[in-house]
């Protein structure tokens, strides 16, 4: 049982980035077609999959008890990376947006996806944010195969989590203003990887 309750927390931990890029979606009435959020899902899934069949090649040639180690070593890595970038102060010069990796700008002002500022992500544009959502999904799909995951089971579980928080996201900003509360779950997706992390290696 624990064992499973740790995917579901791991699959939320990464998917819930979605979440918050659906909230802003939703607050600036930027529309995500069925067709862009099938691709956001995909991206996740496949990513996950992906890492996730690394790891486990990688996995073949260590111990289980080294794999585990480094499976949550590698999650925690991504929360405390995560959580840096949270609580570090923003740059607000232009210099220093333009040496920012576009992905992780995506993540950081979501509707930098929307390209051509037409208030809608098509089907290119989705493969954008996808590519970024699965950023953390990448990391964590490694460390998860070195836990022992099911990959197939991982990979679908995020993708469907990833497409289920975006939609839930954007139908919930639409109602909501922007708000301190709201704010305060960026903080979530870190900590609880870093949870996850720390209890598989104990």
């Amino acid at each position: 049982m624990l064992f499973y309750t740790g995917l579901f927390f791991l699959v939320i931990a990464v998917s819930l980035d979605g979440f918050g890029v659906g909230i802003t979606y939703g607050m600036r009435k930027i529309l995500v077609p069925l067709s862009a959020l099938f691709t956001i899902m995909c991206c996740s899934g496949i990513i996950v999959l992906a890492a996730m069949s690394i790891g486990s090649a990688l996995s073949s040639f260590i111990s289980p008890e080294v794999a585990k180690t480094i499976g949550g070593s590698i999650l925690i890595f991504l929360g405390l990376f995560s959580l840096y970038n949270i609580i570090r102060p923003r740059q607000e010069n232009a210099s220093d947006e333009s040496s920012q990796n576009y992905l992780t700008a995506v993540l950081s002002t979501p509707d930098k996806a929307d390209l051509d500022q037409s208030g809608s992500i098509t089907s290119h544009e989705a493969l954008l944010l996808g590519a970024a959502l699965a950023l953390d999904a990448f990391g964590a799909g490694l460390g998860a195969s070195m836990l022992g995951y099911a990959p197939i089971l991982t990979a679908f579980l995020i993708a469907f989590m990833s497409g289920l928080f975006v939609f839930c996201g954007i139908r919930i900003g639409i109602v909501l203003s922007k708000t301190r509360q709201l704010q305060k779950m960026t903080f979530v997706p870190p900590l609880l990887l870093i949870a996850l992390g720390i209890f598989n290696i104990l």
